[in-house]
């Protein structure tokens, strides 16, 4: 007969086993029959999070879209970061994180939306991101020519340490998602300044309203008398 292990620690197991989130029913699907105390997994999960809160753990348990999962601290990570080695941070060129914030807060989007927003084509840009899984396609919309629609992939909530699209930091009413791009993995709030707006060129004042420069010299007059006829002509 096997003895069900601590309600709390059969959960802590499963997630720490997986290398990916586990959705709520799959946990309640690996839990089968095992005796919980009466406590429901939703539950248990609630525990485990405030225990590793409390306690002050390395890691944390992180619950999003796709499901819960054990990740560690955000302070870990320079550290972290050294035991997968240089390949295991994903680098963009300021140009791709430009069209990917376009993505995230414009989703679903077409190429050519993107395009209208940045000014320039986006081809490459597109197909590097979704090389990187960081954008998926999510259908086609219903125009003429039938054109994909772009959205932010799951990997995307995972680099950047969020646990759904609602985390999203706002944008300002007057901004548009060009403008607040993702400078590096994390930073979502990295303002870009917009480009500086070139003074207006001056114009030509319209006609009769322009004042008299005041060091002009008055034109000088000259009244021509006719020459006297030689019967007007006196003696």
């Amino acid at each position: 007969m096997t003895v069900s292990p601590e309600p709390r620690r059969l959960i802590e197991a499963l997630l720490f086993a997986s290398p990916e989130p586990l959705p709520l029913s799959r946990l309640e699907e690996l839990v089968g029959d095992a005796d919980l105390g009466g406590k429901t997994v939703r539950a248990l999960l609630d525990e485990l999070k405030e225990e590793y809160d409390r306690d002050g753990r390395a890691f944390a348990l992180r619950e999003g879209k796709a499901g819960s999962q054990l990740k560690t601290r955000e302070e870990f990570a320079p550290w972290v970061k050294n035991l997968f080695g240089p390949r295991a941070a994903i680098r963009l060129s300021h140009a791709a994180l430009e069209t990917l914030a376009i993505v995230a807060y414009k989703q679903p989007i077409t190429r050519i939306e993107i395009e209208a927003i940045r000014g320039v084509n986006v081809d490459g840009l597109v197909k590097n991101l979704l090389d990187r899984e960081l954008i998926k396609i999510a259908g086609q919309k219903e125009v003429v020519g039938r054109p994909y629609l772009y959205r932010t992939s799951q990997r995307f909530l995972e680099q950047f340490g969020l646990a759904s699209l609602a985390e999203l930091p706002p944008l300002e009413p007057q901004e548009k998602p060009v403008i607040r791009t993702i400078r590096h993995t994390g930073d979502l709030r990295a303002p870009v300044e917009p480009p500086a707006v070139p003074a207006p060129a001056e114009t030509a004042e319209p006609a009769g309203t322009a004042e008299p420069a005041g060091t002009a010299e008055p034109m000088e007059t000259t009244h021509d008398h006719p020459e006297p006829s030689e019967e007007n002509r006196p003696d």
